[in-house]
């Protein structure tokens, strides 16, 4: 029996042998395959950084004169003050805004315009026209009661500014500061803003 127990176990040592180096052989090849996967996606990854390098260099070089097209703007700022509505559809605030864009891009004036948060008063709108004073508008357009009364206010310490003023009401008086023009609403608002910041641009030697 002794005998027979060693021969089944001399037989199966081969058998044996044959498994673990099987086994070894596929461990093995498991940790070449990841390790090759790894060395590819490695690779991968480095193409792609390189070429993201490439771009951001090939894009950051202007090969010839610069866009003639792009527009070239003026030291002049022209701004409108609205009331909280801005320049809706409709509103007085949008006919001004149609004559300064008119008048920007005959004279290439930078244009922009600042609605008025928050309380509508004149006492609210002050911090706004001073705000606008401080970005030094070469014009400014005041659309709304509470708007060009604190326009007006500040004219008079502002003489190198233009202001146009759009309330719709009585302006009687408003109009005797060299600096400063009442404009009526309607039809013939945008023209009249225009005119204002053509002649101002012209002025301002730019």
């Amino acid at each position: 029996m002794k005998t027979r127990r060693g021969w089944r176990a001399n037989k199966k040592a081969p058998e044996n042998r044959y498994r673990l180096g099987l086994l070894r052989a596929m461990t093995a090849a498991a940790r070449l395959s990841r390790d090759r996967r790894a060395r590819i996606a490695a690779g991968a990854v480095l193409l792609v950084a390189v070429a993201a390098a490439v771009w951001v260099h090939l894009a950051g070089r202007q090969d010839g004169p610069p866009d003639t097209r792009a527009r070239q703007y003026k030291e002049f700022d022209a701004c409108l003050l609205t009331g909280d509505k801005g320049i809706a559809q409709g509103t007085d605030a949008a006919s001004a805004w149609e004559g300064m864009q008119r008048a920007s891009l005959e004279t290439r004036a930078r244009i922009n315009y600042v609605p008025v948060s928050g309380e509508q008063s004149v006492a609210g709108t002050r911090p706004f026209v001073n705000s606008l004073m401080q970005r030094h508008c070469g014009v400014l357009i005041a659309v709304g009661a509470s708007q060009a009364q604190a326009a007006h206010e500040a004219a008079a310490n502002h003489p190198e500014v233009r202001f146009v003023l759009v309330d719709g009401a009585s302006t009687a008086g408003r109009d005797n500061a060299e600096n400063v023009t009442v404009a009526e609403p309607g039809a013939s608002l945008p023209g009249a803003v225009a005119d204002v910041i053509r002649r101002a641009v012209a002025a301002s030697g730019q």
